[in-house]
């Protein structure tokens, strides 16, 4: 049956006997067949199939072992086992979400950051809307600056209302996968809504609602005298308490652009012409607010003065009223009852004016040209804010 033969052979010095089977039956040599690896050697019979088998089957155990720990770890930590998205990804999905480092819309933010910019600088006209009439001494509202400023603030807020719309579309990083280095975006519209909801929507549409030009349409409508002193006030404590989401939203614009292009002025010229904005932003606004608070203390003077007159009415000094009864006899005298009482001239006038007596003296609180009055209110505000 066999065919076999002893032979020798003197391997390291020493005389080694082999067996050599031919005719060895092919069940005990076959692999295919049974996953057996079978032979015979100096020992005798020996099989490596099943060791083989074992080691592969616990090696597979302990992987899933493994694999199921990692999860375990991971979902302990709340960073969850779903497959991470990254910007590649974003570009070939069906989904209408925005990549937050994509060009155009970073091109879109500087706009918009530029448009915070302007919206901040057009709020501070509001306050140079009351003007003094010397021909009638009364105080009233510039019609014509009232129609451009509201205008301009509207065209401005609904240009950052595109930017709005966008934070809805606009994919996030998820705070939770910034500890590994590349962030992953979240796409899903229910979760970037809530997240734009929770976070800045609120401040967003404090800064864009339309009060200010409410106010002003409101008494463009009515021609009562009675609406001026009204409207006056209501502008100053709207625009400054709007001052602050307005200013706000700045700051998360600014973070973003960060944080998407890596920096926020690519030159140092564009950072020192930015800090430089910020600083003749700083003047316009110092500048209204003195023209205004000049306007004020020009109308307690008037006050004063209206208040020891028995002819006079405080509803008077405002413009619209004169078809009030006894506002004839008021109007005979008014010009030298105020002007010799509420004069900025001279160098004790009879009333203290404070740091507002130069701009009485200049003429500026009467005056309808409104480019010299600004610049002189500007460069107010550059002297002493130097």
């Amino acid at each position: 049956m066999f065919d076999s033969g002893y032979k020798s052979q003197y391997l390291n010095g020493q005389r080694e006997k082999f067996v050599r089977l031919d005719g060895l039956d092919s069940r005990l040599s076959s692999p295919s067949d049974t996953g057996l690896r079978c032979g015979f050697n100096v020992e005798g019979l020996s099989c490596a199939g099943h060791a083989n088998k074992k080691k592969s089957t616990s090696f597979k155990r302990g992987i899933r072992k493994g694999s199921e720990g990692l999860k375990s770890i991971s979902r302990s930590l709340g960073f969850g086992v779903s497959r991470a998205v990254f910007p590649e990804d974003l570009k070939a999905s069906e989904k209408n979400i925005f990549d937050p480092q994509d060009k155009l819309l970073q091109l879109c933010n500087k706009l918009f950051f530029i448009s915070c910019i302007l919206a901040v600088s057009v709020d501070p006209l509001f306050f140079y809307l009351p003007v003094i009439k010397d021909s009638s001494e009364c105080l009233g509202i510039d019609r014509k600056l009232a129609i451009v400023t509201t205008t301009l603030r509207t065209i401005i807020d609904a240009f950052y209302l595109v930017r709005m719309v966008l934070q809805f579309r606009t994919a996030y990083i998820a705070p939770s996968s910034r500890v590994f280095g590349r962030g992953e975006l979240v796409i899903n519209p229910a979760k970037i809504a809530r997240h734009y909801l929770l976070r800045y929507f609120m401040v967003d549409f404090l800064a864009v609602f339309p009060l200010p030009q409410i106010i002003v349409w409101r008494f463009l409508r009515s021609s009562n005298g009675s609406y001026v002193l009204v409207t006056k006030q209501a502008l100053f404590f709207v625009v400054l308490l709007q001052y602050i989401p307005r200013f706000l939203r700045i700051s998360p614009l600014t973070s973003e652009m960060k944080r998407t292009a890596g920096v926020f002025a690519e030159t140092a010229w564009a950072g020192a012409a930015y800090y430089l904005l910020l600083y003749m932003l700083a003047s316009h606004i110092v500048g209204a607010l003195w023209y205004l608070f000049a306007l004020e203390r020009n109308d307690t003077c008037w006050r004063q003065v209206c208040s020891g007159t028995k002819v006079c009415n405080t509803d008077f000094l405002y413009c619209g009223n004169d078809d009030m009864q006894g506002y004839g006899s008021w109007a005979n005298i008014s010009s030298t009852v105020l002007q010799s009482n509420c004069t900025a001239d001279g160098d004790n006038p009879p009333f203290d004016f404070g740091i507002y007596k130069s701009a009485l003296s200049s003429g500026i609180i009467s005056s309808r040209k409104f480019v010299s009055k600004y610049c002189y209110c500007l460069w107010w505000g550059l002297q002493n804010l130097r």
